[in-house]
């Protein structure tokens, strides 16, 4: 255990120290990349990303050994681990700076969903990547408010130092919802009967959430952490307060709402069915019941009986509209329909109090499309990509066809995810809603129109926390380590002599981490077979 949190503390000072020359930095700070600063911090940079992997590889190893360390150990190491990263620079992406932006936008009162942040202008202009200046926000209104919060004079900022405090804002922002999407995650596993250490393992030490959730200041944490918070509430019973935190992580980012499925079944799971026992009680129609009737004929006349008689007959029906009504009697009969109306005029309430509270408008609900940007390496991007090529090649008839691959691929990606959001439903709604909302968040990142890295975690925190299976595990493992390494610190695609410094600092990394963990060899004083 202490090899493996020193592997990972090593990896992450040398990343904290790499981004410091080659992390998304502000343009005022950012060194030419072919400087030896850049180059150093590139190389420190990918020497401390495979070494910080390496850790948390070894470390599951031990999580499933005969040993394994506990969850305050695990919880100590991630605090060790995250600690240099969250003094460093934005790694990764300059998303923060159009988070700044925008909630700059949010105060100078600009329609963050028609505009860019080239509406702004100012120095927060140019943090912003090309790509997304005339972009608009396809966040909702809690996470504007956040970033407006933590803006403050933003737009007014005329020095380096103004955007460096309030990239360490948004990272501040992003660290609390770091921290209740743990304290979600230990919560979930108990109440899920899955082994504590490990989900921490694979849902808050993999390298995806230190990488871009503390040092990417990404808002998927903040989403990801109301998202755990509100099925935690409606696992204890307290369904209302349920709706309401899942909704506003909806209104952070759009796909937690399909964790409000899980609402409506375990609502639904909770109320009783026609006939059915109260506790203690006998039931409708038994041997108990009909006795007590005959004995009410002879003491108390029909009255008695049909009293006695009335827990599962017209009686017990004139009861129900007696006591609770129409509405008492369809709960009783739909308990589905009634939760699914429930938790529906929940969210649509709190979707509108918190709109009207931020003042920005519903205008978030047509800029969903925006992630998807023309160079996306999603697979249905790809794929519409691919057939653009060979439909243009093909001679005039089909290329007039190439314009429309890319929409037709997206809308194939969004039928397979509706497929695979209904097969994980009906396989795991009844036992594990909350598994079932993980699959669904893993098959939006992975078929929808578009993709980052860290949108893995959304399906993966809380696949983590019901218990995975070896095979599902293990590839969730893969996928984790190799995504590590798909985005220098930069955030910009590298070039030659930029992927060769990446590929020789991870390379000694590698060598470094099989020499201090390579089991050691036979003395060669002793003879072969002794055991002395």
């Amino acid at each position: 255990m202490r090899r493996c949190r020193l592997t990972g503390l090593a990896g992450s000072v040398a990343l904290a120290a790499g981004g410091v020359s080659a992390g998304a930095l502000p343009t005022g700070r950012m060194l030419a990349p072919d400087s030896g600063a850049a180059a150093f911090g590139l190389a420190a940079a990918y020497f401390g990303l495979v070494l910080l992997t390496a850790g948390w590889a070894l470390l599951g190893r031990a999580v499933r050994g005969p040993s394994p360390p506990g969850p305050r150990e695990l919880l100590a190491t991630l605090v060790l681990w995250a600690a240099p990263l969250l003094v460093t620079p934005p790694l990764f992406s300059r998303d923060v700076y159009s988070y700044l932006a925008q909630g700059a936008m949010v105060d100078a009162h600009l329609d963050v969903y028609t505009y860019g942040p080239s509406r702004l202008g100012g120095p927060l202009l140019t943090e912003v990547a090309p790509l997304w200046r005339d972009t608009p926000a396809p966040y909702g209104p809690v996470f504007l408010a956040l970033a407006s919060a933590v803006t403050g004079d933003g737009a007014r900022a005329v020095s380096v130092a103004d955007i460096a405090s309030g990239a360490l804002g948004m990272r501040f922002v992003a660290l609390c919802g770091v921290a209740l999407m743990t304290y979600c995650l230990l919560r979930l596993a108990r109440h899920c009967g899955t082994d504590p250490s490990a989900a921490l393992w694979l849902g808050a030490l993999n390298p995806l959430v230190l990488l871009h959730l503390v040092g990417g200041a990404h808002n998927d944490a903040v989403m990801l952490g109301l998202l755990g918070a509100g099925l935690l509430a409606s696992l204890g019973g307290g369904h209302l307060t349920g709706t309401v935190l899942i909704t506003l992580a909806a209104l952070v980012k759009a796909p937690a709402a399909l964790g409000l499925l899980a609402v409506v079944v375990l609502w639904a799971r909770r109320t009783p069915r026609p006939g059915a026992r109260e506790a203690g009680g006998p039931r409708a129609g038994s041997t108990e019941v009909r006795a007590a009737a005959l004995r009410a004929r002879g003491t108390g006349g029909p009255v008695a009986a049909l009293r006695a008689r009335g827990t599962g007959g017209p009686a017990a029906a004139l009861r129900t509209q007696g006591t609770g009504g129409p509405v008492a009697a369809l709960r009783a009969r739909a308990p589905r329909t009634v939760a699914a109306f429930a938790v529906t005029a929940a969210a649509a309430a709190t979707t509108a109090v918190t709109t009207a509270a931020v003042g920005t408008g519903y205008g978030w609900l047509r800029a969903l499309d925006t992630p998807a940007s023309p160079g996306n390496w999603a697979l249905t991007s790809s794929l519409g990509r691919i057939s653009t090529t060979l439909l243009a090649a093909a001679g005039d008839g089909p290329a007039a066809l190439a314009r429309h691959a890319v929409p037709v691929w997206h809308l194939l990606g969004i039928a397979a995810t509706a497929v695979a959001v209904v097969l994980a439903w009906r396989r795991h709604h009844r036992l594990r809603p909350v598994h079932a909302v993980g699959l669904s968040l893993l098959a939006v990142a992975l078929l929808g129109p578009a993709i980052r890295p860290w949108y893995v975690l959304w399906g993966l925190f809380l696949i983590a926390a019901t218990g995975p299976g070896r095979r599902l595990r293990r590839c969730a493992a893969v996928a984790s380590a190799v995504l590590a390494l798909t985005v220098p610190p930069s955030g910009f695609a590298p070039g030659g002599a930029q992927s060769a410094l990446a590929c020789g600092g991870g390379l000694l990394a590698a060598a470094a981490v099989w020499r201090a963990h390579r089991p050691p060899r036979p003395s060669a004083d002793l003879p072969v077979g002794s055991t002395a």
